[in-house]
């Protein structure tokens, strides 16, 4: 939930890339969302606090039982002081078949990187980033636009101010990131941890007309993990231009215990997304 970043190093950026075709998207009988769709997860892993050995199996079976398409990830960290490979690419590693892309304030190549990532098995159009303004809080958008059925669609990953009180800085984090984005009527999702619930004036721009999210509005659920001595709050959303997609099932994932752990301090949401 809590960012803890070292000190802001220079800015770093990352050119729009082409590559070649991956798998095409999960087949799914998702009702109501035609042909065109795939699956979508984001998940907060905590880096490598707690017991990370033990949490990292559980991790990949969460994930691999989901047979997501595109995975967003925060609270990533690779560390070579402690002998610790980047988080994300260790789990693309394990999983197979995607292609990662981790993005940190913190400069290329340091010892301590921390920061969020994409994982895709879709075709990959393009993909960027940018440090979020306020600077001073450390945090980061990446975007990527892959292609679903031979139809783009951008998938932004983030994650925001954590105190309560700030919805003033998130509103101004969002609103930086959607400035950013391409406007060239691309569907568009916006995924991570929010640090607020759907309620928090700060969200305003995401919890509008122009975007459905994966789990209703105002629902009883949690995706901090009370286990781990957190309050129960939905902070972890997914949200999809309402005239360009339609979300089918969504649902939590890592929500229950394997021997007494769970792969991380949060819970995962995972959502089926079909192109309208």
């Amino acid at each position: 939930m809590i960012d803890r970043r070292l000190l802001l190093t220079g800015l770093a950026t990352t050119p729009l890339m082409a590559c070649a075709p991956l798998p095409g998207p999960t087949v799914s009988s998702a009702a109501g969302l035609g042909s065109s769709q795939f699956k979508l997860i984001t998940f907060n892993i905590w880096h490598n606090q707690g017991d990370w050995a033990a949490r990292l199996p559980l991790l990949i079976a969460a994930l691999r039982a989901e047979d997501a398409d595109v995975i967003a990830l925060q609270e990533v960290l690779e560390d070579a002081a402690v002998g610790l490979p980047n988080q994300a690419q260790t789990l693309a590693d394990a999983l197979g078949g995607y292609q990662m892309h981790f993005v940190s304030t913190d400069a290329e190549g340091a010892p301590r990187r921390y920061g969020n990532a994409i994982l895709s098995r879709l075709p990959l159009l393009q993909h960027e980033w940018k440090k979020l303004e306020p600077l001073d809080d450390y945090r980061t958008a990446v975007r990527v636009r892959v292609a679903v059925d031979g139809r783009s669609v951008d998938v932004v990953n983030t994650h925001l101010a954590w105190q309560q009180d700030a919805a003033a800085v998130r509103a101004r984090q969002i609103a930086d990131l959607m400035g950013w984005l391409p406007q060239d009527e691309t569907p568009l999702i916006v995924t991570g941890d929010f640090n607020a619930q759907q309620t928090d004036p700060g969200l305003a721009t995401l919890t509008g007309p122009r975007f459905t999210t994966a789990l209703p509005h105002g629902a009883v659920v949690t995706t901090l993990n009370p286990a781990k001595n957190h309050p129960e709050r939905q902070i972890d959303h997914i949200f999809a231009e309402r005239d360009r997609l339609k979300i089918g099932q969504a649902s939590l994932i890592g929500d229950q215990p394997t021997n007494g752990e769970y792969p991380s301090d949060h819970f995962g949401v995972v959502a089926t997304i079909g192109l309208r």
